[in-house]
């Protein structure tokens, strides 16, 4: 309603105007060649206005027709460009879906309808190594790589051709071009990251750590545990032959993540080792209040050379509340009363996980404090058959590998930071190749078996 009365306002003003030009008084004489014609002054203007008019319109319609043939070929490029894009789109879709060869004849469309757009090339590249035509990706990538926009996507794929095809020094290669390019970029990063951690470059590790750009908090997190890590790594490497490096190393590694357990054992032996045993103990029972991990347990126990197995139990006892507050606390109590003959210290100290689903490593203590107390053959044979059984412990696992002690990287894939403290999932092989046996349901042990003890586990006090 608005619209309409503003559109008679309009017309009203510009009728009135119309009207107000041709009344206007007096003439105008035009005189061309044997021509001459005196018009009043409103009308001449008029005439004039409309003459301009016409030329305006006569001149956009002469215009639309002499650039007809340049909008029609410029709809036609339209057309191809909008069938381009839409092959472009359906191709990665394709490709994304598992569908390599419509992705493929897709890309190719793309690259007919829009013969300057890469995209339509890398497409195809990776279209061609999803189908294995590792000749014709090559092609296309290194192709790519000529163009400044598009040399970081082609070497990320002939990084992905190389590791397919097994070649990890070519892989190695295309990674470090990739790094000269964007030294951020992630993929490059990692895979010479990994390459110098499976190599033992940890100084070269660090540093490259160090230049990473953490921005969100947990970008932070990970880049501290990292460097912790390589910390430690750096610290287990050097604990042999450079003691005070070692100690630095394991200091650092602890202080970019405080509880790392790795890291304080190596610092609390080194301690131990330089007859600072307050300070050692100090360390452990810092980790234990925010770890409870046994082997701190047992470090602390240890942590004063040549002591009796009874002066260890009484340092245990320092750590440790009564009754202990969790089942690590109770594995280590026992291990060291059982290696104090503190038969009824051993046994209250597993009396609240003895009773209901007891793990592996309670049934393997109470059948040796059966044994020992009491000399009782038959019930530990029956705590030993129950461990057959019974749920695992915790253990340092990575892929399917456990290990007596942590290590930095996992000894199958070669992963940082691969091994964690925890239950393992299934049978799995040692860190020395041998595979644990899984006994059937109802496997019993050999009858003659003796109880058995960790060798140089987390629960292992060694003698004086």
């Amino acid at each position: 309603m608005i619209r309409l009365a503003y559109w008679l306002i309009v017309s009203l003003l510009v009728t009135a105007g119309i009207a107000w030009l041709i009344s206007l008084p007096g003439t105008l004489t035009i005189e061309f060649l044997d021509f001459r014609m005196q018009p009043r002054l409103g009308v001449a203007a008029f005439l004039a206005v409309a003459g301009v008019v016409l030329i305006i319109l006569v001149w956009g319609i002469v215009k639309r027709v002499i650039a007809a043939p340049y909008y029609l070929a410029r709809q036609s490029r339209e057309r191809r460009k909008d069938a381009g894009y839409m092959a472009l789109s359906d191709g990665f879709i394709a490709l994304q879906a598992g569908d390599a060869n419509r992705a493929r004849q897709l890309a190719r469309e793309a690259r007919g309808n829009l013969p300057r757009n890469a995209a339509a090339q890398l497409l195809e590249a990776r279209a061609d190594l999803a189908l294995g035509d590792m000749h014709s990706a090559r092609e296309h990538y290194r192709a790519l790589i000529t163009n400044r926009k598009t040399a970081l996507a082609a070497l990320s794929g002939l990084y992905d051709q190389a590791r397919q095809q097994g070649r990890p020094d070519a892989a190695l290669t295309f990674a470090q071009k990739a790094i000269d390019i964007s030294p951020q970029a992630p993929w490059a990063r990692e895979a010479v990251f990994d390459d110098l951690t499976r190599n033992g470059r940890w100084d070269d590790a660090y540093r490259m750590i160090a230049d990473e750009q953490a921005v969100t908090r947990e970008e932070k997190t990970r880049k501290r545990r990292r460097q912790a890590v390589v910390e430690a790594a750096r610290a287990q490497l050097a604990e042999g032959t450079d003691p005070h490096a070692a100690l630095e190393h394991a200091l650092a590694a602890l202080k970019l993540v405080p509880d790392f357990v790795p890291a304080a054992l190596i610092a609390a032996r080194i301690y131990s080792n330089r007859n600072e045993a307050r300070r050692a103990m100090s360390l452990l029972r810092r980790v234990w209040r925010a770890t409870s991990h046994p082997d701190i347990a047992t470090l602390f126990a240890n942590s004063v050379p040549g002591v009796s197995a009874v002066e260890r139990l009484k340092r245990i006892g320092e750590l440790i509340d009564t009754p202990p507050p969790n089942k690590a606390s109770a594995l280590v109590l026992a291990r060291a009363s059982i290696d104090a003959f503190d038969w009824v210290g051993a046994r209250q100290a597993l009396a609240g996980y003895s009773n209901a689903n007891p793990s592996q490593a309670v049934c393997l203590l109470m059948a040796e404090i059966e044994g020992g107390q009491s000399g009782d053959k038959g019930k530990a044979r029956d705590w030993l058959n129950r461990a057959v059984r019974a749920p695992r412990d915790p253990v340092w696992t990575a892929d399917g590998i456990t290990a007596e002690e942590w290590e930095p990287l996992s000894p199958v894939t070669g992963k940082l930071d691969a091994f964690e403290w925890r239950v393992p999932t299934s049978a799995v092989a040692t860190r020395t190749g041998t595979t644990t046996p899984m006994l059937p349901e109802g496997a019993s042990a050999p009858a003659a078996a003796e109880p058995e003890k960790p060798q140089g586990g987390p629960l292992a006090l060694p003698e004086a």
